[in-house]
């Protein structure tokens, strides 16, 4: 039995522009997706100020997000594959015993 890999045309696609919105951050693709992750995903934003997220700024062609006062970088790509840095917390796991009564 023989298989064969069929090649992919598709490129990936990029970022058209990037925002902040109250600790998340935004990102419209190049192929009309939007799509948003909390900024405590990644261990410079998630210390951030909400003005020093509002600075992100899309770079190298769509590719790559950048805060400059934070030095810090993030590939497109590897935001939409969902590669982050930290553990996405609920609720339950930020107050384990419920709320307080």
């Amino acid at each position: 039995m023989s298989s064969t890999a069929k090649k992919s045309n598709s490129v990936e696609p990029a970022a058209i522009q990037a925002w902040a919105e109250k600790r998340r951050i935004f990102i419209e693709l190049t192929d009309g997706r939007v799509i948003g992750f909390p900024a405590a995903r990644f261990k410079l934003l998630a210390t951030a100020s909400e003005e020093q997220l509002a600075e992100v700024e899309v770079r190298l062609n769509g590719y790559a997000l950048r805060w400059e006062s934070l030095d810090e970088d993030i590939t497109v790509p590897g935001i939409v594959a969902g590669n982050f840095q930290l553990p996405y917390l609920v609720a339950d796991e930020l107050c384990p015993y419920g709320e307080p009564d």
